[in-house]
């Protein structure tokens, strides 16, 4: 071969070499690579967001709770975007023109092709003055979304509230994007997959001058937004309403359970907002300043603040006494103005003595509930302390105190019960016993339990040794609602025989007892005053019940806090609202009056313009330590 004919050979390999490239490349930028027929298209094709609506709420009779309004959010192409009147476009939507220059440069380090929120939330009454004008403004474009309404202001911590979704969820869920909305507490939280629905999406041509011209190929690649599922709720909302009158300008919580479903009837936290505060455009400043209230009303007292059970635990401990065998109701116990082994301590307010069982629960006897506690604890039957106080721990914990309530609410507490470990390491391992412990048998000392768990407590003592596990849907959609946990009977581990003695002196508090002032003609209620130790300041008033007497129809537990003894402010309330679901209707008109008028703040507080704003800045107040008891008197346990 010449030398001629092999540069030639060379020649045309490397100009086949080069066409092939050029072939190759056409190849990669014709048919596998989209970026500029993306480009292309958004500047013809606009893909719309189609956001469902958001499922309704209603309560227990079909009252309707929660709806959506309909609200705009801006969009933008950042590239698309020239040539326009920024100061005009400020004006429509109540911007700066700095605020716009911040956006827009936002918009464009997202992307500057691809439509990204610029300002979200334009009212009705904005989207329509933008409207006409929007071809004035290429590159920006309406999707229409929907805001969450409250046609009355309550339950605002049963609800929750919906914020935006940020970088955190969507790594965690690939449903979500950045700038969409998400339940973050309470049932918009608990059930987000069924409220949701399904978004869908559209693509529509647009001109020039931003204005659309029609759907894409006749929406073929089009996809329909689902709405969310709607929810009954258990709650009564006429009930919630009333509990949340009887608590205005007091700091506190009630929760009313149906005891033959586990269905909450209410769940009133004090104070509360109204929870239309929390939506649209103000929704970050007003969720700033509801944060740093020093009444706390964002804390949802009724399942999350820890109170001590006070003399309402002595229901607990004459139960599980009885099934022990080491109490009987001929069992009689004295007391002389308190316990008398300690020397008078825990103290007791004056009655006759000694009482049997069924007296003992009518006049609220410390100086009982300790001998009681001394019996299971001293118990000789197991080999040490330490032994006994483990039984009486998983007793207790039987009828859910200081365990987890598996409810469908997020954020419930299990509450808090002590263990060997702390006490070995308070008083030193063998160096405590009975007595050094005394108080947690009136329910004070470190025993800390939740509203829920204590409503919770009287739906078992209602249904005579059971319950169902607390819940707030009844039903999704068309659907009746109620997992298979919700199915199941938790058993207290009692006999059903040691429940009667029990339930006729708590008919006794109220009939002739402790509740006297609260008793309601007619109506057969059983109940429990209490009064929860703090040493803060003024004892929290607590009342526990349930009625009628005979296929009970509702449990209920109040805490009103810094109110002082169960009877002056907690029964009361409990009574009123027991009638108010029985009967529909109020006997005690100057009661309900005192009781919606009532206002009890702590020390220094002021009342509030706001009735719902009303509250302190201590969330709970922790128990007395017995180590506090040992050293002073415990406070009257009734």
């Amino acid at each position: 071969m010449s030398a001629s004919s092999g540069r030639q050979n060379v020649i045309i390999f490397i100009f086949l070499t080069v066409g092939l490239v050029y072939l190759l490349r056409l190849f990669y930028l014709q048919v596998l690579d989209n970026s500029y027929k993306s480009s292309a298209d958004n500047n013809v094709i606009r893909i719309i967001t189609d956001y469902p609506s958001r499922g309704l709420i209603y309560d227990r009779k079909g009252k309707l709770l929660v709806y959506n309004e309909p609200v705009y959010d801006l969009m933008i192409i950042p590239k698309q975007a020239r040539n326009l009147d920024t100061l005009e476009l400020c004006g429509l939507i109540g911007i700066t023109k700095e605020e716009y220059i911040t956006k827009y440069q936002k918009a464009r380090a997202y992307s500057p092709v691809k439509p990204s929120l610029f300002e979200k939330q334009l009212s009705v009454e904005t989207y329509a003055t933008l409207q006409e004008k929007l071809y004035k403004f290429p590159g920006f474009f309406v999707e229409p979304r929907t805001l969450r309404k409250y046609p009355q202001p309550i339950a605002a911590h049963l609800f929750g509230y919906i914020g935006e979704v940020d970088s955190s969820t969507t790594r965690k869920n690939p449903y979500y994007k950045e700038g969409e909305y998400i339940g973050k507490s309470g049932v918009e939280l608990s059930y987000e997959e069924a409220l949701r629905g399904k978004r869908g999406s559209h693509r529509v041509m647009v001109d020039v001058f931003n204005r659309e011209k029609g759907k894409f190929q006749n929406g073929r690649f089009d996809t329909i937004a689902v709405a969310g599922e709607n929810l009954t709720l258990t709650i009564d909302a006429s009930l919630q309403e009333y509990g949340e009158q009887l608590l205005a300008n007091k700091v506190g919580s009630v929760v009313a359970i149906e005891p033959a479903t586990g269905e909450i009837l209410c769940m009133v936290s004090s104070p509360a907002y109204d929870p239309n505060l929390l939506v649209g455009r103000a929704r970050t400043k007003n969720y700033g300043k509801l944060l740093v209230d020093p009444f706390k009303p964002l804390f949802n007292r009724s399942q999350m603040a820890l109170y001590p059970p006070g003399s309402t635990f002595k229901l607990v401990m004459a139960l599980l006494a009885q099934q022990d065998g080491l109490l009987f109701p001929t069992t009689r116990y004295p007391c002389a103005h308190g316990y008398p082994p300690m020397g008078g301590k825990p103290k007791c307010h004056p009655h006759a003595s000694p009482l049997d069982l069924q007296w003992s629960i009518t006049q609220s006897c410390n100086s009982y509930y300790s001998y009681v506690f001394r019996s299971v604890i001293d118990n000789k039957k197991f080999r040490s302390t330490e032994d006994a106080f483990t039984h009486w721990r998983e007793a207790i914990a039987k009828f859910g105190i200081g365990v987890k309530l598996d409810s469908d609410l997020p954020s419930v507490l299990r509450g808090s019960v002590p263990t060997i470990a702390y006490y070995d390491k308070y008083f030193g391992k063998g160096s405590w016993k009975s007595s050094t412990i005394i108080s947690l048998g009136i329910g004070q000392g470190e025993l800390g339990i939740t509203p829920l768990q204590n409503a919770n407590i009287l739906a078992a003592v209602a249904n005579r040794g059971w319950y169902y596990t607390p819940h707030v849907v009844k039903e999704i959609g068309a659907r009746h609602y109620l997992p298979a946990r919700f199915k199941v009977k938790h058993s207290l581990g009692i006999d059903r025989m040691y429940f009667p003695v029990v339930i006729d002196g708590m008919e006794s508090v109220v009939e002739a007892g402790t509740a006297a002032a609260s008793k309601v003609e007619g109506i057969s209620i059983c109940g429990k005053t209490g009064t929860a130790q703090n040493p803060h300041g003024k004892d929290h008033s607590v009342f526990v019940a349930f009625a009628p007497k005979e296929r009970p129809k509702i449990a209920i537990a109040v805490t009103v806090e810094n109110a002082g003894w169960g009877g002056s402010w907690a029964a009361p309330i409990a009574t009123l609202m027991i009638e108010q679901y029985l009967r529909d209707s109020i006997s005690r008109p100057e009661l309900d009056k005192r009781m919606r008028e009532g206002v009890i703040l702590p020390e220094g507080a002021q009342l509030r313009v706001q009735p719902k704003d009303t509250g302190r800045q201590q969330p709970k107040s922790p128990p007395a330590t017995a180590v506090q008891v040992r050293k002073e008197a415990v406070r009257n346990g009734n």
